[in-house]
């Protein structure tokens, strides 16, 4: 597969990372639920958190906490830093077939990237805890204090500090999140089937085209290389 054509741009490929490269849905639930009870409460079971996978800190917390009755939001972020760095982020192993896919398009030239709601400090922990780092020509994340989490501005900072064309960008991610924010930087978009956002999120956020599993990643992205290029001639 010709990820990058000869005389062109180098193509590049930004990555989600929860729910895209990483299965991180187990240790994030984990360390919501140590929150909770922290604070005084007891975990609602009934209560589907699946969604949580995605959105900014403040927000999700936010919401999970006014089904309490409880707006003690800034408590709760540093509570969860607490436990996710003590033990919630060590529970996000790869999704099989995402180490083949990256060391693919690693070795074929592409660019690669992350671009995720996550702090920027804890993003490459994680990058660093899989043995994934070394792939990487960059990372965007949020500010150490979770403030900076939204796509559009992630993506645009990424965009403009390494010098990548939107006609040859590609972003990758489960979450509507990750379709809408590429879309306001006129990149395209990729949604997998894999993570937590699911088809009809990502149908009504716009992707380019959807993948259904890890292994078929790199024939999609080939295919959407190949149709910005026949696009630009």
């Amino acid at each position: 597969m010709n990820f990058s054509a000869p005389h062109a741009p180098r193509n590049a490929v930004l990555f989600d990372l929860d729910g895209t490269i990483i299965r991180s849905h187990d240790g994030i639930i984990e360390s919501i639920h140590a929150v909770l009870r922290d604070m005084g409460h007891e975990p609602d079971l009934s209560v589907d958190l699946t969604w949580v996978v995605g959105p900014p800190l403040r927000d999700l917390l936010a919401h999970i906490l006014a089904h309490y009755g409880d707006d003690r939001v800034d408590e709760a972020m540093e509570l969860y830093r607490k436990h996710y760095e003590g033990g919630g982020m060590r529970k996000s192993p790869l999704f099989d077939g995402m180490r083949h896919v990256i060391e693919s398009l690693h070795a074929a030239g592409t660019r690669l990237f992350v671009a995720t709601s996550k702090p920027r400090y804890l993003a490459r922990k994680i990058l660093h805890l899989r043995d994934l780092s070394q792939y990487f020509d960059g990372l965007s994340g949020a500010r150490a204090d979770d403030s900076g989490a939204e796509k559009p501005e992630l993506i645009a900072a990424l965009l403009r500090e390494h010098d990548v064309a939107r006609n040859h960008a590609l972003m990758i991610g489960d979450r509507r999140f990750d379709i809408t924010g590429a879309h306001a930087n006129h990149v395209r978009a990729l949604g997998v089937l894999w993570g937590y956002g699911g088809r009809d999120e990502l149908i009504a956020a716009g992707a380019d085209a959807l993948v259904s599993q890890p292994d078929e990643l790199l024939e999609a992205i080939d295919t959407q290389f190949r149709l910005m290029a026949k696009h630009a001639a």
